[in-house]
């Protein structure tokens, strides 16, 4: 029982792994919508572009990052700095 649940164990990590390298590779960047200021984390890998509807426009404001929490932390600093309202 105990070679099964060690056995286990290392298969979950070992895919776990494997899966890091695969997520890298999506890209995350900051976008700030025109007529609200507001920035906002989005991810490349969506299979769709942000909607954009009457006078709301969206400009990429920040070069890709390969986590959520690169943008993320961008982000903030960009709303410390005024540069974004929310």
């Amino acid at each position: 029982m105990r070679r099964l649940l060690a056995l286990s164990a290392v298969a979950g990590i070992a895919s776990s792994v494997f899966a890091v390298p695969a997520s890298a590779k999506v890209g995350y960047y900051v976008i700030r919508w025109d007529n609200t200021g507001i920035c906002q984390v989005w991810n490349e890998d969506l299979q769709y572009k942000p909607f954009q509807f009457g006078v709301s426009t969206y400009k990429v404001v920040s070069k890709p990052f390969p986590t959520f929490q690169q943008a993320s932390d961008l982000q903030i600093k960009m709303r410390t700095e005024r540069k974004c309202t929310l």
